[in-house]
């Protein structure tokens, strides 16, 4: 059996560098391609390479997500879905955050039947099912498309790729939902190695919102490769430990932000001298009361982390909202939580949508040093894991 991978990661563990040291590390007769979902990411792997070589080796192929769909998945045999596209070029593909299958008036209004749901298109509907006007494809239905037009050409899409690269790793796993994750399928059951990278308690952005794999959103990623992978895998497929030490958390920081996710490996700071060595006198995760965020703001200086613009922040020191923030590094950050979150704060048993959740998770695991929470605490309050901070 070929060696398929996924490896877990917690915050600030190396999994980008493990990632593509991984890749530098095979010969150059492999043919790689590694593909993330994020432009962020996409920056950071080519920065990784061409910070241990001079250019990008000829061997290696980085792509996003959904170029790589439209590039492998959708145009070389797109004429066998519709004989439509043996004449119309798909002129790309349109970004989008709701269901696309929504019928609209000529102002865009979505319309609605006599009991006010909306009117979708079918896939009966063909062009309106899967492009624009203008023959993009949407981006909610583009690994839709995949499946099955690989299904039409007797999976010779898969095989074509397959004969194009040797390796394929995918970086950011944890984003991908509904049929993405057929298509994930697909590629376990191929020739190709797979090496899966992701941490589950990050999935701040969804490539899709398709009802397919619905169980499986939000980061199980781990249960979908045991429960509809399990022909394609062995006993050391999945590892959870490799990447379960973090190079940016501290102890006190590492400790909370696993409460989030009790059934997950708890992360843990690493030992590496070099990460170790500035231990300064403000370390740990705090929370403070509104009438002292100006003076903290003042004394340490930290990065301000917001839910949204609405949130009220001191405009003298930097913010960036939560999602933003992912794959950030920060000395001190100082949190606004939402409602919600406060209730988590109080008691850690209080439900968490799973993407506030995520969010919150990668707030708190932004800083090396502190986490300040903005929380109006009670003097008798108890907290588990978080100190009082008093000027």
């Amino acid at each position: 059996m070929k060696n398929n991978k996924l490896n877990i990661s917690v915050a600030g563990s190396g999994k980008t560098t493990y990632l593509v040291d991984k890749a530098l590390s095979l010969d150059k007769s492999n043919k790689i391609l590694i593909v993330t979902y994020t432009t962020d990411n996409l920056e950071e792997i080519q920065k990784k390479i061409l910070a241990k070589r001079k250019l990008i080796p000829s061997n290696i192929t980085i792509q996003g997500w959904f170029s790589f769909l439209l590039q492998h998945g959708v145009r070389p045999y797109q004429g066998a879905m519709n004989d439509m596209l043996f004449e119309n070029y798909i002129n790309g593909m349109l970004l989008i955050n709701e269901n696309s299958s929504f019928k609209k008036d000529s102002r865009g209004n979505i319309i609605k039947n006599r009991a006010g749901y909306p009117i979708s298109y079918g896939e009966s509907d063909f062009r309106d099912f899967y492009f624009t006007k203008n023959w993009k494809i949407y981006s909610d239905k583009i690994s839709k498309f995949v499946v099955a037009c690989n299904d039409k050409v007797k999976g010779e899409i898969i095989s074509r790729i397959s004969r194009i690269y040797s390796h394929i790793f995918i970086d950011e796993v944890q984003d991908l939902a509904g049929y993405d994750l057929e298509i994930i399928k697909l590629l376990f059951k191929s020739n190709i190695e797979i090496r899966l990278v992701g941490d589950p308690r990050q999935v701040t952005y969804l490539t899709n919102h398709y009802r397919k794999y619905p169980k499986y959103k939000y980061g199980k990623i781990k249960e979908f490769i045991q429960n509809k992978c399990k022909n394609f895998i062995d006993k050391d497929t999945i590892d959870e430990t490799l990447l379960k030490k973090s190079h940016r958390n501290n102890q006190a920081i590492c400790d909370y932000s696993s409460k989030l996710y009790t059934k997950l490996e708890k992360s843990e700071p690493c030992d590496c001298k070099i990460c170790r060595s500035n231990i300064t006198e403000h370390e740990g995760v705090f929370l403070i009361r509104p009438e002292n965020v100006n003076k903290y703001l003042e004394k340490f200086k930290p990065t301000q982390l917001i839910w949204d613009k609405l949130t009220k922040v001191n405009t003298l020191y930097p913010v960036i909202n939560f999602g933003k923030s992912k794959g950030k590094t920060y000395e001190r950050v100082i949190i606004y939580p939402t409602e919600s979150i406060r209730k988590w704060i109080c008691n850690n048993q209080s439900d968490l949508k799973d993407a506030t959740k995520a969010k919150f998770y990668v707030a708190l695991t932004r800083a090396k040093h502190s986490v300040a929470i903005v929380y109006d605490y009670k003097e008798d309050e108890q907290f588990e894991g978080v100190q009082k901070y008093s000027m």
